[in-house]
């Protein structure tokens, strides 16, 4: 099969943390901002959208190339031979992005990438008339960068982060690679009690159960580029044997989620058990005061309702005062908290062990880390 450049793309912050996956799958990587590279074939994009926890998207970097007119950009993009990974009817909108770089305008740089395409096609397949498009979608960007272009076509289709579990997500939800990142800055391993007192829809125990048992991320989803005949589609289904093989639902979890609303609570069981993890995970409607661990040695996660989220701000001060007076009681604990509130250590009464930047959608947060004592 042939080999292609990928990108895995990452939310600001956590670039290690996908690098760290692909690596521990044997891949070699180069970390950039917002990206980490990495080479493979078909089965490889295969495996990667089903198998990534903590990635948004894997794209095939197509071109790159400098580029300072819109002369040099569809000259170099008519260039790349597209007719191998096109068929004549394929429908590839063109989106796009410009930061710092002389073609500035967007909807310009994206419509000469679009005809650049098209010519390519129309030459190679001897049309006159415009291609038709009726057949599978092939999303391709425009991106550039101090006028590097990269040309890439996203084999994902919906991000990554839609795993198609979340049957409802209430408000101000944590996008599920988001919360697998969490899990994954922490010490946590399936042997260990882990425990949300804020638990909302569920996600960050869901992606736990998912880890715990070795369940592939993107088993119950779709992606683009299982349509795309370039890229031998049977093998999505091999890869999809194998992750049905590879899971273990044996494997005895101790997932604890409690909140104070019982509407959330109902529609986190209702996720996990569109996850088919229900019987992993104990969710309860509880006050974040009323829970006392009967076990050591315990994570803790929690991306409570900050100021920009939820409740007030009064309340949420309240709110950080109390885990702080409930938490200090738990001493063989390790706590890790989400928040964008930087006066967060004030009221909860000590200073984080670390503290990590990180970005929940488009808002930068702070994960506050309040390591627990060794065994």
């Amino acid at each position: 099969m042939k080999k292609y450049s990928l990108i895995a793309t990452a939310a600001a912050g956590i670039e290690s943390l996908v690098a760290s996956e692909l690596k521990d799958h044997g891949y070699q990587t180069q970390t950039e901002n917002g990206r980490v590279r990495f080479e493979g074939d078909a089965r490889d994009i295969a495996f990667t959208n089903l198998w990534l926890r903590t990635a948004d998207r894997i794209k095939i970097s197509y071109g790159e190339f400098k580029a300072k007119t819109f002369e040099s950009l569809f000259d170099q993009t008519y260039a790349l031979p597209w007719e191998d990974i096109l068929p004549l009817d394929a429908e590839f909108p063109v989106s796009g992005k410009s930061v710092k770089s002389t073609l500035y305008s967007v909807p310009n740089c994206q419509r000469i990438v679009k005809k650049a395409i098209s010519k390519r096609l129309m030459d190679y397949y001897h049309r006159r008339q415009n291609l038709p498009e009726t057949g599978a979608k092939y999303p391709i960007e425009v991106s550039i960068l101090k006028d590097h272009v990269i040309l890439s076509l996203d084999t994902s289709g919906s991000s990554l982060f839609k795993r198609g579990y979340r049957v409802d997500k209430g408000g101000a939800p944590l996008k599920e690679n988001m919360a697998a990142a969490l899990i994954k800055l922490t010490t946590w391993h399936p042997d260990r009690p882990l425990y949300d007192p804020t638990c909302g829809s569920g996600t960050i125990l869901i992606e736990a159960a998912l880890i715990g048992h070795n369940i592939a991320p993107g088993f119950n989803r779709s992606f683009a580029a299982e349509e795309w005949h370039m890229l031998h589609p049977e093998v999505w289904q091999t890869v999809r044997n194998e992750a049905e093989e590879a899971a273990d639902y044996d494997v005895e979890l101790d997932l604890y989620g409690t909140d104070i609303d019982h509407r959330m609570i109902e529609i986190a069981k209702t996720n996990a058990l569109e996850a088919g993890v229900h019987d992993s995970i104990t969710f309860k409607q509880m006050q974040l005061s009323d829970y006392v661990p009967t076990k050591d040695f315990g994570i803790l996660i929690s991306n409570p309702p900050y100021g920009d989220r939820l409740l007030d701000e009064e309340k949420v001060h309240e709110l950080y005062r109390q885990m702080g007076e409930v938490y200090r009681k738990m001493p063989t604990w390790s706590k890790y908290i989400l928040t964008s509130d930087e006066n967060f250590e004030e009221y909860y009464g000590e200073r984080a062990t670390k503290k990590r930047k990180l970005y929940n959608g488009a808002l930068k947060v702070d994960y506050y880390q309040y390591w627990g004592k060794r065994k």
